[in-house]
């Protein structure tokens, strides 16, 4: 199912709240710029996935180690960041992209300092957060192949770009997808306003440069994100199996 290597280092700092953004040092790719001057995403984004089937990516070295353990809408646990909404669309490739009613769709992602939960105090993570679940959840699709998740827009962490991971399962527990939801770029994006939060986008790895998203030349992974820093984010995303 893999098809890429993922991480070749990560280092990491202690959780802390959302900052007001750093000005300085930006990367030129993803520089923090708010053309409204209301802190309101204006370069939402727009996903070309159309019907096309998502690729299959590594659930790398953090996925949730117990799954069923975590039925939920909101995954925040607490976790200081952005307030975001993700909403994902299940539909079937083989079938002209119908939605599929009853699939599983577990999500999971860092935090906004690049930590995840379940893991840590190594190498590959050095804050120990191996007792705490934040930012993982799972949900089963509507009549409308849609799941909603309730969470804070992710951070980062070295030799990433910003990235959720999605593992969908049939209803009868069989996997069908395991892939990564990127985030649009650029001017008046979210992620232009978000800025990294506290440790800004100083050695920020952009997508295509990323050794995930690198190979998506039309945009099949980005997802579309609209919102502002006051009212928060809305992801919207369809997953094609």
């Amino acid at each position: 199912m893999e098809r890429k290597g993922f991480i070749r280092s990560l280092i990491i700092g202690a959780v802390s709240a959302p900052s007001i953004l750093n000005a300085c040092k930006k990367d030129s790719a993803v520089a923090a710029d708010d053309p409204s001057g209301t802190g309101t995403v204006t370069n939402p984004g727009s996903s070309t996935s159309g019907c096309t089937v998502a690729p299959n990516e590594t659930e790398g070295p953090f996925p949730t180690k117990v799954p069923t353990s975590y039925n939920r809408s909101d995954i925040t646990d607490g976790r200081s960041g952005y307030k975001m909404t993700a909403k994902l669309t299940v539909k079937s490739n083989s079938n002209n992209c119908e939605p599929i009613a009853g699939a599983i769709v577990d999500i999971w992602h860092c935090d906004a300092e690049g930590n995840y939960s379940e893991y840590g105090g190594s190498g590959m993570q050095q804050v120990n957060y191996q007792s705490v679940h934040f930012l993982r959840g799972r949900q089963i699709t509507d009549a409308n192949g849609q799941v909603n998740f309730t969470t804070i827009f992710p951070g980062w962490y070295n030799g990433r770009s910003t990235h959720i991971h999605v593992h969908v399962y049939s209803a009868a527990g069989n996997s069908l997808k395991i892939t990564q939801i990127a985030f649009p770029e650029g001017s008046g994006t979210a992620l232009a306003l978000v800025n990294g939060y506290k440790k800004g986008m100083t050695g920020y790895t952009v997508n295509a440069k990323d050794n995930v998203f690198s190979d998506d030349m039309v945009g099949i992974e980005v997802a579309t994100v609209t919102g502002s820093l006051t009212d928060g984010f809305a992801l919207v995303m369809n997953i094609n199996v």
